[in-house]
């Protein structure tokens, strides 16, 4: 069998939504067959259109919800009349109703959650005030203005490969990279960029939630500078300037204080990791500027520096 795929529109919950479909073609019947790999990944792409369009929220973020709240799925499940297996199975990805989506959305923020409590749940006021008694610390840290990423969070689509921006994850990835290669800058930007767009490739979703732009030198995280410069300032990295035969470089290096932590990525995660790290790690920097080139995701968007739609991780012509 040989592997294709094809532009192709999927019904789900009565509505159509436009996907590139994989599967298995029998090259004597010409049959099409999807394995479970593909079905997921074909799942997955209808799903996320859908949870786009109606602010439905994905499951890391469900998950985030109840963890400020410090509730259990259960406890939050009964004190928003669902059932009472609801919220777990929402954060272990099966999606919410609109009804119940629309609910998640509300107590998404403190006050609207501080507000479901007093006005809808029927608690006694003793009991209330135990239950928000974690926003009253969450009102005092809701504010931006002292996070150097604030400027990474956005609603998830499709340029974020759909995905909420994770700060360990983050965090971790360029820490990967930077114990196992230290890499100059510019090869960084470019790891980061190959393992979000292989793994989207691969599942349909994004490691990190950031954003990427086609610069002259190949796609990048946008904001990339503000990215690297945080995590100096949080003693995560330190960058070190070399001089090359291109003039004066920046090289990305552990700070040696804290360490890659594996716990917080999937299995599908950390095999992208592997598998992008041993693609290129005998590729210089401008070696893998120079492969970045080629790809489809950076010529059709280096005209005006445009963000890159995830959409190009299923056109990968390097990896």
């Amino acid at each position: 069998m040989r592997v294709g795929k094809e532009l192709r529109d999927m019904i789900y919950r009565k509505e159509i939504y436009s996907i590139w479909f994989h599967y298995y073609q029998c090259e004597d019947t010409e049959e099409k067959f999807e394995d479970e790999q593909f079905s997921t990944l074909n799942y997955n792409q209808v799903v996320n259109q859908y949870r786009v369009r109606y602010h439905v929220p994905f499951p890391e973020d469900i998950k985030e919800i109840r963890t400020k709240y410090e509730l259990s799925a259960a406890k939050i499940s009964d004190l928003l009349g669902m059932g009472a297996n609801s919220w777990r199975n929402y954060e272990d990805g099966e999606i919410p109703s609109r009804a119940n989506a629309n609910l998640i959305q509300m107590i998404s923020k403190p006050e609207g959650f501080e507000k479901y409590i007093k006005e809808y749940s029927g608690l006694e006021e003793k009991e209330c005030d135990k239950i928000l008694k974690p926003v009253l610390k969450l009102r005092t840290d809701s504010c931006f203005c002292n996070d150097p990423l604030y400027r990474f969070y956005f609603q998830p689509d499709i340029t974020t490969g759909f995905k909420a921006f994770n700060r360990e994850k983050t965090k971790n990835v360029i820490l990967y990279f930077a114990e196992r290669q230290s890499p100059y800058k510019t090869k960084m930007n470019k790891l980061l960029f190959y393992s979000d767009f292989v793994h989207f490739r691969n599942t349909a979703q994004s490691i990190t939630g950031l954003k990427y732009a086609a610069i002259p030198l190949g796609p990048v995280p946008n904001h990339f500078e503000y990215l690297f410069e945080a995590l100096v300032e949080e003693g995560i990295i330190c960058k070190e300037t070399t001089m090359t035969n291109y003039g004066e470089v920046e090289q990305i290096l552990p700070s040696g204080e804290v360490h890659f932590d594996p716990s917080f990525f999937t299995t599908s995660e950390l095999e992208a990791l592997d598998y992008v790290a041993n693609t290129f790690k005998d590729k210089s920097a401008s070696e893998i500027a120079d492969i970045s080139h080629r790809e489809p995701a950076w010529k059709d968007n280096i005209e005006g520096k445009k963000i890159i739609p995830f959409t190009y991780a299923f056109g990968l012509e390097t990896v």
